[in-house]
């Protein structure tokens, strides 16, 4: 049987379950799905290799329907537990920024999740929730990144966010990117996302950059060129051309196939 990934909200982690082939979907499509605290509802954001799947998993029961999607997905009913909760959250004074909150396909049990810094003491808040809605209650940390796909925005480059768009899974994204890409030099607003993390373009560029910049020789090489000799001082990897410094101090640009082997 295929194997599907799926989703439960835009900030939660993906989930792989057993469909079978008499199940038709496709990817968007909502199913409804077991769980080991009974069914939900779900979004099929992928379909993965089953040899790459290990240990026992739960199935696909089935597509859901309009009443399945409108049961979860109640704003109004949202609306009303992200106020409760936020009065709660500002009556307790806790460091924490609320971002949603999801009802599960059985309705016993609400979720919240929420951004913050560091960790947060909220068992008092769980508490009165509990009280409040009479369901068992969720607090689910997400991060920074998390919040602005859940939220979408314009990123710097005028576009979508790529998170938000089409960039579903994003890979580590350490300072060392911004070496390769020569980004260090350009100021923060180039290095930082909408979300104020690094930009998640620069892990999926730098395969472009490592590429483009293969042939390029080493910063301090002396380098034999058609314009002359000289110590390599800076890469321009996007122009495929680098600056050397000549042994009377001149630096000059010159172009990847114009040094001399």
């Amino acid at each position: 049987m295929p194997i599907v990934q799926v989703q439960f909200s835009p900030w939660d982690k993906v989930y792989d379950f057993f469909m079978s082939g008499n199940i038709n979907a496709v990817l968007g499509d909502f199913v409804i799905v077991e769980t080991e605290i009974g069914q939900e509802l779900g979004k099929i954001t992928a379909f993965i290799d089953t040899s790459k799947q290990d240990g026992e998993l739960k199935s696909v029961v089935r597509l859901a329907s309009l009443d399945d999607a409108k049961s979860v997905y109640n704003d109004e009913r949202r609306d009303r537990a992200l106020s409760l909760c936020q009065d709660l959250i500002t009556r307790h004074n806790l460091d924490m920024k609320l971002i949603d909150a999801r009802y599960s396909y059985a309705g016993n049990r609400l979720t919240f999740a929420f951004v913050s810094e560091g960790r947060v003491d909220f068992r008092e808040l769980v508490k009165e929730l509990s009280h409040k809605f009479h369901r068992s209650i969720r607090m689910y940390q997400v991060g920074v990144r998390d919040e602005a796909e859940r939220l979408g925005d314009i990123g710097p480059c005028g576009q979508t966010l790529c998170c938000k768009s089409f960039l579903k899974k994003i890979n580590s994204i350490s300072t060392s990117l911004l070496s390769s890409q020569q980004l260090f030099s350009r100021g923060s607003e180039r290095m930082t996302g909408v979300c104020g993390r690094l930009k998640c373009c620069l892990a999926f560029e730098e395969k472009v950059y490592k590429e483009l910049s293969k042939n390029f020789p080493a910063i301090g090489k002396e380098v034999k060129t058609k314009k002359g000799e000289g110590k390599v001082l800076i890469w321009k990897i996007l122009k495929q051309s680098l600056i050397i410094e000549t042994k009377d101090g001149a630096r000059i640009e010159v172009r990847i196939d114009e040094i001399i082997e």
